[in-house]
């Protein structure tokens, strides 16, 4: 026991190590911060501060750490977004060529370099072959568009 209390800092130091482990498990960066205060009370051991004062190091640079720190790092690490847009879901905002005249009941268009079946949204005037339009939506294997302006008889500024 007299070793323990002699060498401390070997303690906080073995318990920086397991949290760093659970880290690697976990990958939320709580247990990583935990392991900085661990560091922070290992360092205070190894200037000689009495047991109280190490624990109460290692918490403060743990809350620290925490509250500072792992924002930052969960947001310069983690993928906040949900919606990677992959899939149908990535079409959408896409230009497409009209193939078959699409109407607000049905038309084919070339989409990413597939025929896709498409219908106009709702309100939307009629594209026949060789328009461009936009994809607004996908439903289920059909593509709602609407008609993008010729660029030949848009005004510019």
């Amino acid at each position: 026991m007299d070793w323990l209390t002699d060498n401390a800092w070997l303690g906080w130091l073995g318990v920086a190590l397991v949290l760093a482990a659970i880290e690697a498990a976990t990958v939320d960066f709580v247990f990583l911060m935990f392991a900085g205060g661990a560091l922070a009370g290992a360092v205070a051991a190894a200037l000689g501060a009495p047991f109280f004062l190490q624990v109460v190091v290692a918490v403060v640079a743990a809350m620290l750490l925490l509250l500072v720190v792992r924002p930052m790092l969960r947001d310069r690490f983690m993928d906040s977004v949900t919606d990677h847009h992959i899939g149908a879901a990535g079409l959408v905002g896409r230009e497409a060529w009209v193939l078959q005249a699409v109407t607000e009941t049905d038309g084919r268009v070339k989409l990413a370099g597939e025929t896709w079946s498409a219908r106009l949204a709702e309100g939307g005037a009629a594209a026949g072959p060789g328009d461009q339009v936009r994809v607004i939506a996908i439903h289920g294997a059909t593509a709602i568009v609407v008609p993008l302006p010729d660029p030949s008889t848009t005004p510019t500024t």
